[in-house]
């Protein structure tokens, strides 16, 4: 629980990888903060926030994220937050037995996806000066997990990327920061094997996962005008386990 509340009446936030897991944490933050939601998915939420809208967008095809942000304009208005979270981690392999068609989807996933966004929602943004777009990057972005080279490279550039356009908008009142979670206690980790998830947990100084109110709370924060001297950062949500 926590006793910090935001008012976001008169805002519009997508939300990308809203359906589930941190994302429809993040969504359910914003729709009770008063924001309009719109959930930009592959899959459709199981129960989404009320007053939520649902767009079937697949962030590596920019057709569809410009479908999806007509939707959300005739809907809505504007944007006013980019809540980016929708990923594909690909499988757990060394590098010399990664499928490199499958090295590809991750990337266009989790990278070049990111620059889609960006491009078709920034104009939007600039129209009037304002904005906030936080990216979910991962720890894997700044240590290189082993075995997940693809997500990490992915995920490092993402956060090359936050820096490169929060330079460009600096002189706006559009902020662009990531942030960075070590595990976080989602439904993926049912995938993982007890001792793979221990392993995790052993990584952490607080030897526990995160949770995803706390990764919605951070990024409300993020959207909110109390963000105003921060772009380009990269939040760590690691219980204490980053070193740099």
């Amino acid at each position: 629980m926590t006793n910090v509340s935001y008012d976001f009446s008169g805002k519009t936030a997508i939300v990308t990888g809203g359906a589930a897991g941190i994302g429809a944490e993040i969504a359910r933050h914003y729709a009770a903060a008063g924001a309009g939601v719109m959930i930009w998915d592959m899959n459709v939420p199981a129960s989404p926030p009320g007053g939520a809208e649902y767009c079937k967008v697949d962030i590596s095809q920019p057709d569809q994220i410009q479908q999806g942000l007509a939707t959300t304009l005739d809907m809505f208005g504007d944007v006013d937050f980019l809540s980016h979270n929708a990923g594909f981690a690909g499988p757990t392999l060394p590098v010399i037995d990664f499928d490199p068609p499958t090295w590809t989807r991750v990337i266009e996933v989790n990278l070049t996806g990111t620059f889609h966004l960006a491009h078709a929602i920034v104009p939007v943004m600039l129209k009037r000066g304002s904005g906030r777009i936080i990216n979910m990057a991962s720890l894997a972005g700044k240590e290189g997990t082993p075995n997940a080279s693809a997500y990490s490279a992915a995920k490092a550039g993402v956060i090359g990327f936050t820096k490169s356009l929060a330079k460009e908008l600096a002189q706006t009142d559009i902020r662009v920061n990531c942030v960075a979670p070590a595990a976080i206690q989602t439904a993926i980790l049912d995938q993982m094997t007890p001792e793979f998830v221990q392993v995790m947990i052993d990584k952490s100084p607080m030897k526990r996962l995160g949770s995803i109110e706390e990764a919605a709370r951070m990024v409300m924060w993020l959207s909110s005008e109390d963000c105003s001297f921060n772009s380009g950062a990269v939040f760590d949500l690691s219980g204490g386990r980053a070193t740099y």
